[in-house]
């Protein structure tokens, strides 16, 4: 082999020695959430929040609120008992509407049934009190309305999902008898407090007070 051919291959060899650290680095792992535990949530710890909203006339509470890097992730619990026709006068409540400008929502039903109406576009809309506790606790500011234009209707039942994104009005204007999901909420502003287990667990304990909020 003549010097010449000897040194190209030398270089080579050089070059792709030297490439494959530069590849090993490009392949390693970057993760949005660096280093994160995954968190596990029992049923048995929501069936406990399931027994203190019966017992207690509860809707909605927050079970976990976890910080994923780039969004955060809440996990609530709701129940909501019999409601008949909101379009009827006996049944109709003011502000029944709900809509969330920051939080999006995705519900998975565990029992019972229900008729949901969705959409963007709110009927005497109002902006909902910064003082309550599901705006401060759970899922931020948004309005109130009267009724949905041009809604979508969902007929819910047990083992359907449904997602609302930010900004889409919800009104559940009929539940047959009684209604339980498991609500997945995402904050990508990060505008909600954390919540963990030892604070669930601390709230599931503690005495019901009608003043208390998620902790």
């Amino acid at each position: 082999m003549s010097a010449r051919a000897i040194a190209l291959k030398f270089l080579a060899l050089s070059i792709a020695t030297a490439a494959f650290p530069v590849l090993a680095q490009q392949a390693e792992p970057k993760p949005t959430c660096n280093h994160c535990s995954a968190v596990y949530v029992p049923k048995s710890e929501l069936d406990g929040y399931n027994q203190r909203a019966i017992e207690h006339k509860l809707v909605d509470q927050q079970v976990r609120s976890v910080d994923l890097g780039k969004v955060q992730v809440g996990i609530g619990s709701i129940y909501r008992g019999k409601l008949g026709q909101a379009t009827s006068l006996e049944n109709q409540v003011a502000e029944a509407v709900a809509e969330h400008e920051q939080v999006s929502e995705v519900y998975y039903i565990i029992e019972g049934s229900a008729t949901l109406l969705t959409g963007p576009d709110l009927v005497d809309a109002k902006p909902r009190p910064s003082t309550l506790k599901t705006v401060r606790e759970q899922n931020g500011p948004g309005f109130s309305a009267a009724s949905i234009k041009n809604p979508v209707v969902h007929e819910l039942k047990a083992g359907d999902m449904v997602i609302i994104p930010a900004g889409t009005g919800h009104w559940f204007t009929k539940i047959d008898d009684h209604i339980r999901y498991v609500m997945v909420r995402l904050d990508p502003d990060k505008i909600l407090p954390l919540k963990t287990e030892e604070q669930s667990l601390k709230y599931l304990a503690s005495p019901y007070s009608p003043n208390q909020g998620n902790f």
